[in-house]
């Protein structure tokens, strides 16, 4: 039997052979904003050189928008897909910058910390609900005291009725926003791994693992960036 893991790193190879990065701004309803709340949390990294996870990284999307504002952040990025990671790579070449790549599977072991933040875009919505707090109180004990988690995620509707309009609004946006239909069909195959969780149930999960000032900073129907602090000692 195949390994779920491998169907995820075929898919996600497969994309990175597309323009991933462009297309994930069409794909990606507020992208921009959704992203972009990741930086404009306050009291984060509180060091002009941060360490910062980014777990599922990808292409480094979300790292480079970082790199940008704290140009001597030292970054580390883990994610399975040996083609995203080479995007990535060749993303801080051009760039003229030194990062961390490690290929990995986020539910295995993670790069020793401590991290001044751990960041994640769109990569923990393939986790069973499981996988995903485990995976959050993993990443509690990777964090200096005062340090942030931030995910800029896909989440589930609270209920059927409000997933299936959250699905409907992101299949109008997206054909609006000249997705054709040869691209559309290909994220769809990547989103049969989906697992997305509610906000909600997400947020609940940090406060129990014992993050602090937890909250959401972001919702655009089905996506929102959200995350919390690990407590000074």
């Amino acid at each position: 039997m195949r390994h779920r893991a491998q169907d995820i790193r075929e898919a996600f190879d497969a994309a990175a052979l597309a323009d991933y990065d462009g297309l994930r701004r069409q794909l990606v309803p507020g992208f921009d904003d959704l992203y972009g709340a990741v930086l404009a949390v306050p009291g984060w990294p509180g060091d002009a050189a941060p360490h910062i996870l980014d777990i599922g990284a990808g292409t480094g999307l979300l790292s480079g928008l970082v790199q940008a504002v704290w140009p001597d952040a030292q970054i580390t990025l883990i994610d399975l897909s040996d083609e995203m990671l080479a995007r990535a790579r060749e993303r801080f070449t051009v760039l003229g910058r030194s990062v961390e790549i490690v290929t990995g599977d986020i539910t295995g072991p993670l790069p020793d910390g401590p991290y001044d933040a751990v960041i994640s875009a769109l990569a923990i919505h393939h986790l069973s609900d499981a996988d995903k707090q485990l995976l959050y109180r993993r990443v509690f004990g990777l964090l200096k005291p005062g340090g942030w988690f931030l995910n800029a995620e896909q989440l589930r509707g609270p209920t059927d009725a409000a997933h299936a309009l959250y699905q409907r609004e992101w299949l109008q946006r997206v054909r609006a926003a000249g997705v054709g239909e040869d691209e559309l069909a290909a994220a769809r195959e990547r989103m049969r791994f989906d697992q997305e969780a509610t906000l909600a149930d997400q947020l609940q999960w940090l406060r129990d693992i014992g993050f602090a000032d937890v909250d959401c900073f972001y919702k655009n129907f089905r996506m929102g960036t959200f995350g919390g602090r690990r407590p000074e000692a």
